[in-house]
């Protein structure tokens, strides 16, 4: 993981990039974890492929199953609000942990 924020200023967007290394990538049941730990912040949890964008609501779905990350990917977020270092710390940790499945 990088941590590429600097400052304090809750206002500043936390950022942070890290491998996807689980097998299936982020497809239907890491997508939907992800989604879950996300909406348990209070922060504004964005992703994307590319740290200059497209961004992608992190809460959503929907949303976050059409990134259709494949394995290798390098998932970037971006975090705003007023936990946005315990989320970012949750979110990179979680697909560290490759979602919580097997790989089997």
């Amino acid at each position: 993981m990088s941590n590429e924020s600097v400052g304090s200023h809750a206002a500043d967007p936390r950022t942070a990039e890290v491998p996807l290394i689980n097998k299936v990538g982020l497809h239907a049941r890491p997508s939907v974890k992800l989604t879950q730990l996300a909406k348990s912040f209070a922060s504004s949890v964005e992703l994307a492929l590319d740290p200059a964008g497209p961004w992608t609501d992190a809460k959503s779905p929907v949303k976050v199953m059409r990134v259709k990350a494949p394995r290798g990917a390098t998932l970037y977020f971006r975090i705003s609000g007023p936990d946005a270092d315990a989320a970012l710390t949750a979110m990179v940790g979680l697909v560290e942990r490759r979602f919580d499945e097997a790989d089997g």
